[in-house]
């Protein structure tokens, strides 16, 4: 399969039959211990799409991390559930005999549905992309533990941005401008990445390093416009070892194209 962008590269999936896919997991998508959790979903949904072309894009993802993936060759396993005016699977991203992901995932075509979003939620308001602090100011250590960083354009909210420099916030929410580095536009499968793109929120609540995820569920709302996103992570309860993180991602035409909300450990 032709892939044009350093994206849609690392996201390339080739059919081996029987709705099993051969993917190569590139090692620029790196967090932690493992690769990230968005970069995965976007993975398995490419590999959905494949196996169901006539319904292209993720509606309601959700996924259940059962183990670090890793760099290197995986398959993505698609098994059909309920096939109507959308299709839903599960799917499993292997490494070995190991599943690293297990999702269960509706399909269907965004483009026929009516192109309006009506909503109660306020857009986003960042300040102007000039006022705000981008990513290559992230310190050296963020920079090191995850490399995916350079991934992205994000440009942050200056206002949420203290854990740049040690000295955060203590409010649970970080948002900011977003971009793919290698300019590539947003789409549904994109989006499965940028709901998990930004650093955890707990970056400022003084606790930064590696927050893996356990479970998240994604909703993909609309096809989104062109050109850069809006990106908010929240989160209200620390409860043990755990936090929950909502996010929300508007388009350029003031559009709240996504959801999502995931359950993850807090970094160590």
């Amino acid at each position: 399969m032709s892939a044009a962008t350093e994206f849609d590269r690392h996201i390339d999936v080739s059919p081996l039959g029987d709705g099993r896919f051969a993917v190569e997991l590139d090692a620029g998508w790196a967090v932690g211990a493992g690769l990230n959790g968005g970069y995965q979903l976007s993975v398995v949904g490419n590999a959905i799409r494949a196996a169901f072309p006539q319904q292209p894009d993720p509606i309601v993802v959700s996924a259940y991390y059962l183990g670090p993936a890793q760099a290197g060759p995986a398959t993505v396993e698609v098994t059909p559930r309920r096939a109507g005016r959308t299709v839903t699977v599960g799917a499993d991203l292997r490494q070995g005999e190991d599943v690293r992901l297990t999702v269960l995932a509706t399909y269907g075509d965004l483009a026929a549905q009516p192109d309006a979003v009506a909503t109660t939620a306020e857009p986003l308001v960042l300040p102007p992309r000039e006022e705000c602090r981008p990513n290559s100011e992230a310190p050296a250590a963020i920079r090191t533990l995850a490399p995916l960083i350079d991934r992205f354009e994000m440009l942050f909210h200056p206002d949420q941005a203290g854990w740049f420099g040690g000295e955060p916030t203590g409010r649970g929410e970080i948002s900011a401008w977003f971009r793919l580095k290698d300019g590539r536009q947003p789409d549904p499968i994109a989006l499965l990445t940028v709901l998990d793109a930004l650093p955890p929120v707990t970056f400022e609540l003084g606790r930064p390093g590696w927050a893996p995820t356990i479970e998240l569920t994604a909703h993909v709302r609309a096809l989104p416009a062109p050109g850069w996103l809006r990106v908010r992570h929240v989160t209200r309860n620390i409860a043990g070892d755990m936090f929950e993180e909502d996010c929300e991602v508007w388009d350029s035409a003031d559009r709240l194209v996504a959801q999502s909300r995931q359950l993850a450990r807090l970094p160590r």
